[in-house]
């Protein structure tokens, strides 16, 4: 009821574990992206050391730092466009 008088509706149980479950499988998709994408692209596929070697620690840090850079700014320019979606429904007519 307290959603008539301004409040938010309760959210049960159930929905925060599905919202929580949604979450985490958001995170391991981009994980295992990143992880697919910087290995196939600073990683030789024949192993001739079990360290990294300085150019492939560097390739993967500037491979990671770029991934989630693109991301931050996918994440927003999605988030303007999705507020402009809704505030601009009523007056875009």
């Amino acid at each position: 009821m307290s959603f008539l008088f301004g409040g938010r509706p309760q959210v049960s149980s159930e929905q925060k574990i599905a919202q929580a479950e949604a979450e985490i499988d958001m995170v391991s998709d981009m994980y295992n992206r990143l992880v697919q994408s910087c290995s196939k692209k600073c990683i030789d596929s024949a192993y001739r050391e079990a360290d990294l070697n300085k150019g492939e620690s560097v390739c993967l840090d500037r491979c990671v730092a770029k991934f989630f850079e693109v991301n931050v700014k996918v994440s927003e320019k999605m988030q303007g466009e999705a507020q402009q979606k809704q505030g601009g429904g009523m007056f875009g007519m």
